[in-house]
């Protein structure tokens, strides 16, 4: 299982910014290849506060080793947890969650 994903989030103005960090190999068809291991990378990402999605996103190969995300969103305040979960092409998930500031 990967190490955990490094998150920031932080709440101006009614507008939360995150940046999310996800640990993970990436490994393409190529690569993976060229390696003798077996492909697997990052096939969907999801951001959620208090169980609302506010954040998805459906991932190929292309991304790179350890994939960096920012988005925006509102609605959440500060104090509030964003949990972000990833699921590989093996079916590993990994989730973890970040109070907004």
């Amino acid at each position: 299982m990967a190490s955990k994903s490094r998150i920031k989030a932080k709440e101006k103005k009614g507008i939360t910014t995150a940046k999310v960090m996800a640990k993970h190999a990436m490994l393409s068809y190529d690569e993976a290849k060229r390696a003798k291991k077996e492909v697997n990378f990052i096939t969907s990402m999801i951001a959620k506060v208090d169980g609302k999605i506010v954040y998805e996103a459906s991932t190929s190969q292309f991304l790179s080793k350890n994939p960096f995300v920012q988005f925006k969103f509102k609605g959440a305040n500060k104090g509030k947890e964003l949990e972000f979960t990833w699921t590989d092409l093996k079916g590993d998930t990994r989730t973890d969650k970040k109070k907004i500031k």
